[in-house]
């Protein structure tokens, strides 16, 4: 699985772990999950293109191997049913705070 990375993951630790400190502003807290939600965003996209790409190559004729679009197809499903289920979650989230009293 050599197209798969982590570097998301990774930025969203580095974020909490910063979040962690006191000199944290709310305004780089925002500017760093900004970024994070960007660079996320930017990798489903281009998992998105690479899939388009090899399957128009296969139905054109090009010489592409049916696996290598399958397997583009699935990372892509993947991708996106990820980023779905979090943009669930958040939302969720979101709505639970509204409901809260203070």
């Amino acid at each position: 699985m050599e197209g798969i990375s982590l570097s998301a993951v990774t930025n969203a630790n580095h974020v909490l772990k910063k979040g962690q400190s006191n000199t944290n502003t709310p305004y780089e807290a925002q500017r760093d999950f900004a970024s994070v939600l960007k660079e996320s965003m930017n990798k489903v996209n281009e998992t998105q293109v690479a899939s388009d790409d090899l399957t128009t190559k296969l139905v054109n004729g090009e010489d592409v191997e049916l696996h290598s679009v399958m397997i583009a197809s699935q990372k892509a499903s993947v991708t996106m049913q990820a980023t779905l289920e979090v943009r669930n979650k958040v939302v969720e989230a979101y709505q639970e705070m509204m409901r809260m009293s203070i």
